[in-house]
């Protein structure tokens, strides 16, 4: 059974860190791209970082500098190290598998075929 779980949310003040996982299991993991989206309260959801199978990696403009996805292949893992955080970066965090295999990851979640089940950051003021 194909699964994707996020874990490592949580609630920091502006200018602090979190690093947050996405544990996959059930498909070969090395061979597709993962991505991070987020959605905050009335907004929608948007990306913010993708990375392929061999680890070419895309990020939104909004967390440039600021945010590290990565992943390991044996541990079928994804991670997103985030740091600098600020209040806009408030919101629950998805990660997301794209069954499609291609040279670039997508940053569009309708590129995106399953979905886990979100980790809320909350970054204070």
């Amino acid at each position: 059974q194909l699964q994707l779980v996020e874990s490592g949310g949580d609630s920091v003040q502006a200018g602090g860190s979190l690093r947050l996982s996405c544990a996959a299991s059930g498909f070969t993991f090395h061979h597709y791209s993962i991505a991070w989206f987020r959605q905050a309260p009335g907004k929608e959801r948007e990306g913010v970082s993708c990375i392929t199978g061999s680890g070419s990696t895309r990020y939104a403009d909004s967390v440039k500098g600021r945010f590290t996805i990565s992943r390991d292949n044996a541990k079928k893992s994804v991670y997103l190290e985030m740091n600098s955080l600020k209040p806009e970066d408030t919101a629950v965090y998805s990660c997301a598998l794209d069954t499609l295999v291609g040279t670039m990851c997508a940053m569009a979640d309708y590129e995106y075929d399953y979905w886990g089940q979100g980790t809320q950051v909350t970054v204070s003021s």
